[in-house]
């Protein structure tokens, strides 16, 4: 009785074995893949038990769009219909030792992915005894740039701190703290630009003379922080006194030409003005000066016109 029983457990498990292997087709997938944008994916699949798929019907295409399959792979064609993956998708290997179509992996590979990319695939398998198809969630990721702060003092003794970084996808996370806590933004805005990637924005006011940081980073991944140490603001007043001492230096100096051009042209016209007065003076002394007449002036002043007759002797008496 136990050999009987022993035979028919046998036989049994063989033809369970024999209808798994050439019955209808039993789908497996893989975890979700993460990858970077402009990377290749390999979004896993394979048949369990192993068998050759190189004759079965295998089709990849996204979940919402059963009509444009991406790989569409049978005896009689092989082909991708959905324009947006022509020449770069195709069949992969799920891992190195894997043996590929001919071992049941039907893994699709995906090079040069986008955000566009990201979503949830379908694996599909039929062969003439039935179907099968699993889900296997493909996330593209793309790090953005460092934080970068800036800070404002304000007149309240406080400063407006500001962290800024573009690029990312999906949407990041990001984080204020200073060396105790966690802290809580005044603001946190994201905007989303055409190409799909995300960029936030965040400020809040803190006190000063304290050490602040902001991380931003993909949830669950890898993030990147700036620090950023807030000094009281006497530098900024000593630079901004500095700046007015020096405009005051220059300011004296300007002042202190003009007035020496000033004393210099004065004192120029007032020398002009004595040498004139002087000159008038020397002037007024040279009209009022008595020149004496000199002797033939003097002669010429008993001047008498004689006139003497011709033919008429002088009497002598009247001769000297």
């Amino acid at each position: 009785m136990g050999l009987q029983m022993m035979y028919l457990l046998t036989l049994l498990s063989t033809s369970l074995f024999s209808a798994s292997v050439t019955g209808s087709p039993v789908v497996v997938v893989g975890p979700p893949v993460t990858v970077h944008q402009g990377h290749t994916a390999i979004l896993p699949c394979w048949l369990n038990p192993p068998q050759n798929a190189e004759d079965l019907e295998v089709q990849w295409y996204r979940s919402d769009r059963f009509d444009s399959p991406i790989v569409l792979s049978s005896k009689k064609f092989d082909a991708s219909k959905e324009a947006s993956y022509i020449g770069r998708v195709s069949f992969g290997l799920k891992d190195a030792s894997s043996g590929g179509l001919t071992g049941g992996d039907v893994s699709l590979k995906l090079v040069n992915v986008t955000i566009e990319d990201a979503g949830d695939y379908t694996c599909y398998v039929s062969s003439e005894q039935g179907y099968d198809r699993e889900n296997v969630k493909l996330h593209v990721i793309e790090m953005g740039t460092h934080p970068l702060l800036s800070a404002v003092w304000r007149e309240d003794n406080s400063v407006h701190v500001s962290c800024e970084s573009q690029g990312w996808y999906p949407e990041p996370k990001l984080r204020w703290s200073d060396q105790k806590q966690d802290l809580t933004p005044k603001v946190l805005k994201y905007n989303n630009v055409s190409s799909g990637l995300v960029s936030v924005r965040s400020w809040l006011l803190v006190p000063t003379s304290s050490e602040v940081s902001c991380s931003v980073g993909l949830p669950d991944g890898e993030a990147k922080e700036s620090r950023m140490r807030l000094e009281k603001p006497a530098k900024q007043d000593s630079g901004f006194s500095a700046g007015w001492v020096a405009f005051a230096i220059l300011l004296i100096a300007a002042l202190s030409s003009l007035g020496l051009l000033f004393y210099k042209r004065r004192d120029l016209l007032c020398a002009k003005d004595k040498l004139e007065r002087n000159q008038a003076e020397e002037n007024e002394k040279l009209l009022k000066q008595v020149v004496k007449p000199t002797a033939f002036e003097e002669a010429r002043s008993y001047y008498v016109n004689i006139t003497l007759e011709t033919g008429k002797s002088i009497p002598q008496n009247q001769r000297h």
